[in-house]
């Protein structure tokens, strides 16, 4: 009976370490996904799915939070299932082992709720840049005062192909002289 830890975390800017001390160490394995949308299928995320070939009967599967699992309500009560039925515990930090019945039902609703919250966030991100795009048509600064809807260039376009005109530096030579990627260097000459 093995205690094993499954992390995941979106963005490269994130750590799974905060997951880790939560959920105080102590496992006999670890697996991981790091940079990976809770919006992918869970059995479809490489860490994940090693996990899944791994754990056995009594084995106890130990996450930060449901939404570790994924943001689909579906697809997070289908591996729990997956779990349960294999004889594997899933224990979700602050809500405890989940097993057959009650606990299902309570996950059932916590993942409904949550990929509600995704909704509604996205819902409102968007509208957020709808407004943004409104105001910055009829008034040349968004409803927050910004000149773009973007982040500002790190360097202006008309630089970087200024720069690589008059050095006749390749795009790879110009993206590691300004610090910026190829792609934006493509943009900055097609643009000029």
């Amino acid at each position: 009976m093995a205690r094993i830890a499954y992390y995941r975390v979106s963005t490269s800017d994130q750590s799974i370490e905060a997951q880790r001390a939560a959920l105080g160490g102590g496992f006999d394995k670890e697996f991981r996904d790091e940079g990976v949308s809770g919006g992918v299928p869970a059995a479809d995320r490489p860490g994940f799915a090693e996990m899944l070939s791994y754990v056995r009967e009594g084995d106890t599967v130990c996450v930060y939070a449901v939404d570790r699992l994924g943001r689909d309500a579906l697809d997070v009560q289908a591996t729990v299932r997956r779990l349960i039925d294999a004889g594997v515990t899933v224990d979700v930090r602050g809500l405890g082992p989940i097993g057959r019945g009650v606990g299902e039902l309570i996950l059932a609703v916590l993942a409904q709720v949550a990929e509600m919250e995704r909704r509604r966030i996205a819902e409102r991100t968007a509208d957020g840049r709808a407004r943004a795009a409104q105001a910055l048509a009829e008034t040349g600064r968004t409803h927050r005062g910004k000149a773009s809807l973007g982040r500002p260039p790190k360097v202006a376009p008309q630089e970087v192909a200024r720069w690589r005109r008059e050095t006749g530096a390749s795009i790879a030579e110009t993206a590691r002289h300004f610090g910026i990627s190829t792609a934006t260097v493509s943009r900055a000459c097609q643009a000029a």
